[in-house]
């Protein structure tokens, strides 16, 4: 094998190093020349030859030298060419680590922005999200305020609609008044007006219905006040209707009077004339009277605290007529009608619906009296701002107090309770509230004292009614029906309030007004000669409400008077009594004999239980 080629096949070997190519190029350039000196025919000196070989002449070494020169020349150009070619070699190979560094980089920086691109597209992704995320929690937000503002002005607005459906109610109820009084007009004996008063009443319970059903399931649609409306309205037009033919009919008499009125005066003579020569029914009753041993007038115990109280109200009007007067001045106006609103107002909305909602009231109208602000249509109200504000809610409030009793209790028997307890616990609290409810009740009911009013010379006979308790309008007297309504509805609220207590106050003391007050009215009432149909309704709806009370407190002596009205006091209203006026008498003595056998006076309808006061 020749050296070159030799040195060829190592070529891979050295070429990897600085020293390895140097001493390649070294052995290779000696090689060269050693071949190129065999073939030229000689080796050169010092190598495979004696020194003491013969020379062929002179020419020979010249030929030599230039052999030489030319040898030396082809290796130098041969170790340029091959330090070109190793040069080239470099340059290839670090072209091809600097292409392979610069694809790897470019790999690397690709798989970086694509991972960096994927992690933008991944914040990207959850920007969104967060974003979506956060408009979902502010939508879920804004849905719940909008919620709870619609269930704001949900309960606004029926509160609103249960306020306007109770100022309907009082308005529908002092039209039914204005109906009532003129049933069967006194002076128009043809006309009836029992369907104007019918209807009246219906209007009045079908409103009263409505509130309650309403009440019962939370607040009052618009439907329930259209309802209510139309009812008012229907109302109106019926006191329209009836005072139009109440005025045709007066019209006429008018003229059937102008025609009789000279038949009437000789008639009139004549009564006179009779009436002078007979003599008076009263000295003869009064004889009767005196022989068996009852009076027609009250004890004088009794009247000195019935006008106690009377001149108590009075002094309270009095107290307040700053307020009372104040046509002119609108600030003092508007302080009136908002302080008796914020009074009357929860009076009216007192029912049997639940003993939480009792609760409320009796706060509301006790925060009242005692100064605190309260709020009442929609406007803060309190005593406070005038001089005179608590003297008139204290007047104001008796006054609803007894209107209830012979309005909402009248009607509605079972009413009596909540609106008693409620009134016993303020009268408790504020004493003067109950002095104010009795003379106010005395006034309205002069049986509940009990006191019988005397004809008193000068005193004109519509006077004399009023103070009997019948409700006198353009001279013309309610009906008996309806006045025996009323008393009825004011002795039971009465015997309701003598019994209860409120069940959140100081029980520790006595009962501002208790059942010895009820014992005394009883046992006064049946000292009295009775009236007819007045004295066996009274003690009827008295002993019904407070009969199981007073049983309880009395024993003994609570049957010898019941024995004692069957044996002695029943036939007394027997005699005075009309074959037409029996229905009365004759309830009371069923009711009375029940008692007696049966030996108990049964709890009375409606009565609040333990269970209403956690409802």
């Amino acid at each position: 094998m020749e050296p070159r080629e030799l040195r060829w096949e190592t070529l891979e070997a050295l070429r990897t190093s600085s020293k390895g190519r140097l001493s390649y190029c070294r052995h290779w350039l000696r090689d060269e020349v050693r071949a190129r000196s065999r073939r030229a025919g000689g080796e050169p000196p010092g190598r495979g030859g004696s020194r003491f070989a013969p020379h062929s002449g002179s020419a020979r070494p010249e030929g030599l030298r230039q052999r030489q020169e030319q040898q030396e020349q082809m290796v130098r150009a041969v170790y340029d060419l091959a330090s070109e070619q190793l040069k080239r070699f470099d340059e290839l190979k670090e072209l091809k680590q600097h292409q392979e560094f610069q694809d790897l980089q470019e790999v690397m920086e690709k798989s970086s922005k694509e991972a960096q691109g994927q992690q933008e597209k991944l914040k990207e992704e959850h920007r969104h999200r967060a974003k979506i995320l956060n408009l979902k929690l502010r939508e879920a937000e804004q849905q719940r305020q909008r919620q709870e503002e619609l269930e704001r002005l949900r309960k606004e607005e029926g509160q609103e609609r249960l306020r306007r459906l109770y100022s309907i109610q009082e308005e529908v109820l002092q039209l039914n008044q204005q109906i009532d009084p003129n049933y069967r007009h006194k002076d128009l004996p043809r006309i009836d007006l029992s369907v104007y008063s019918n209807r009246g009443n219906q209007i009045c319970g079908l409103v009263s219905g409505l509130i309650r059903t309403t009440s019962e399931r939370g607040f009052p649609t618009q439907v329930d006040v259209a309802n209510t409306e139309r009812a008012l309205q229907e109302m109106r037009g019926l006191i329209s209707s009836m005072q139009q033919e109440i005025a045709a009919a007066v019209e006429e008499k008018r003229r059937r009077d102008e025609e009789e009125e000279r038949q009437k005066q000789k008639e009139l003579l004549k009564k006179e004339q009779v009436k002078a020569q007979t003599p008076a029914p009263a000295q003869q009753s009064g004889g009767k009277q005196q022989k068996e041993g009852l009076q027609v007038k009250a004890e004088e115990s009794t009247m000195q605290w019935y006008q106690q109280l009377q001149d108590a109200a009075e002094q309270c009007v009095a107290s307040f007529s700053g307020i009372s007067n104040c046509k002119d001045n609108n600030e003092v106006k508007k302080i009136k009608t908002d302080l008796q609103k914020a009074a009357t107002i929860p009076v009216s909305q007192i029912s049997r619906i639940a003993g939480s909602q009792l609760r409320e009231i009796f706060d509301k109208i006790n925060n009242l009296l005692s100064g605190k602000s309260v709020v009442s249509g929609g406007r803060t109200v309190s005593v406070t701002q005038h001089p005179q504000g608590l003297d008139f809610v204290y007047y104001k409030l008796a006054e609803k107090f007894v209107n209830q009793g012979e309005e909402e209790v009248a009607s509605h028997h079972d009413a009596a309770f909540p609106i008693a307890v409620v009134a016993s616990g303020i009268w408790e609290i504020h004493p003067r509230v109950g002095d104010l409810f009795l003379a106010h009740l005395h006034k309205k009911c002069p049986y509940s004292v009990p006191f019988y009013p005397a004809l008193k010379e000068g005193t004109s006979m519509e006077e004399y009614q009023r103070m009997l308790g019948y409700q006198v309008k353009d001279s013309k007297v309610e009906e008996q029906d309806h006045f025996l309504k009323r008393m009825s509805g004011l002795i039971r609220l009465y015997a309701a309030i003598i019994q209860l207590r409120w069940p959140y106050g100081n029980k520790q003391g006595p009962h501002p007004h208790g059942l010895n007050y009820g014992w005394r009215w009883l046992a006064q009432m049946l000292n009295m000669e009775p009236l007819a149909d007045v004295t066996a309704t009274l003690l009827l709806d008295f002993l019904e409400v407070c009969g199981n009370a007073l049983m309880k407190q009395y024993q003994v002596q609570f049957w010898k008077m019941m024995l004692l009205i069957r044996e002695d006091y029943i036939p007394r209203i027997e005699a005075i009594t009309s074959s037409g006026q029996m229905g009365s008498l004759m309830r009371f003595k069923q009711f009375l004999e029940k008692c007696l056998q049966q030996k108990e006076i049964p709890l009375p309808k409606g009565s609040l239980q333990p269970s209403f006061w956690r409802s």
